[in-house]
């Protein structure tokens, strides 16, 4: 299958950061927005202005107000929007092609993942899940990023990989589709937590108990459904979630950070905070633990913070006071 041609969908930060560290591989890119005007401005000056500023992109990225077809497509919007973007699509576009899912997060009201999101609505696409320690200015950039990419079959999957990496973009093939995407949509809800543990200064030692605690509770839900636990031990797992609760790079950590000062959460959003996949995470990792009968006090922690029906104080007396039990 020739992989030369890539489109990516979504202009947002990650998208135009996922296209330029195609390009960097060689491979032609369209990166396709919604905005036909922004398209214009990209194309005349290599600048995605509204989402990167100041970051040129190489020539041979072109941009597009229409998809268009491709060897391979990356969804490059957030969690909750890529069921709309799949439903304005033609499916035939996908049909056999390769579709590289970059959202970390699970969907409001179905619970599903974004593979399950394809496989409804395109089901004779290829489905990849995209994830791992990585911030869109650094991919941009070209600054060294290492990244899981997940597939049902090794070879096509390898393939993939090998016409994705760059310079300074490498992907690792693998074959947990279910474990990657479980890894990176928790770890935006771990990374709110740590965020609020920073904003209310309740010290490193609390972030670092929470980032162990939070791994574990994570490997519960990914056994449960029928993941491997190894996968959290690489990039996909253990690499973001240190990544995501220890830098205030991450939107989930500046957004925890602002809630552990006080704030609330309609505050916060009024108040134009760029976009935290954890918080629409939180409520349906609870939901989706709740489905499985997976313990998952920090999951349901987060919840009950982001949704204000616990203040801080509540949340880490009653963390605290769970009963001891032994660590395995």
């Amino acid at each position: 299958m020739a992989l030369e041609t890539v489109a990516v969908l979504g202009g947002g930060a990650w998208g135009t950061a996922l296209a330029q560290a195609a390009a960097m591989a060689g491979r032609k890119v369209t990166l396709v927005l919604r905005n036909p005007a922004q398209a214009d401005a990209l194309n005349a000056t290599h600048v995605n202005e509204a989402a990167l500023p100041g970051q040129v992109l190489l020539s041979n990225i072109s941009a597009s107000a229409e998809p268009v077809p491709a060897d391979i497509f990356i969804l490059a919007v957030p969690a909750q929007a890529t069921r709309t973007l799949l439903t304005s699509l033609d499916a035939k576009l996908l049909t056999g092609k390769p579709v590289v899912l970059s959202a970390k997060g699970l969907e409001t009201g179905t619970l599903a993942r974004q593979s399950e999101i394809l496989a409804d609505m395109a089901p004779d696409a290829i489905g990849y899940v995209l994830s791992g320690p990585s911030f869109a200015a650094d991919v941009a950039a070209g600054r060294p990023t290492a990244v899981t990419l997940a597939g049902d079959d090794a070879s096509a999957t390898s393939d993939l990989a090998t016409a994705l990496a760059g310079p300074s973009f490498r992907p690792y093939a693998a074959d947990d589709r279910i474990g990657v995407e479980i890894a990176g949509s928790l770890k935006n809800v771990y990374a709110l937590a740590c965020g609020a543990v920073e904003g209310a200064n309740l010290g490193a030692s609390a972030r670092s108990a929470l980032i162990a605690r939070g791994y574990a509770e994570m490997a519960r839900m990914v056994h449960a459904l029928g993941g491997s636990a190894h996968t959290l031990t690489g990039l996909a797992g253990l690499g973001d979630l240190t990544l995501t609760c220890t830098s205030v790079q991450s939107r989930n950590y500046q957004f925890g950070m602002a809630l552990g000062a006080g704030r609330r959460t309609a505050d916060i959003l009024a108040g134009g905070a760029k976009l935290a996949e954890g918080v629409a995470t939180a409520p349906v990792a609870a939901a989706l633990a709740k489905s499985l009968d997976v313990d998952a006090p920090l999951v349901d922690a987060v919840d009950a913070f982001v949704a204000g029906r616990a203040d801080i104080a509540t949340i880490v007396a009653g963390l605290m006071s769970r009963p001891l039990k032994r660590e395995h």
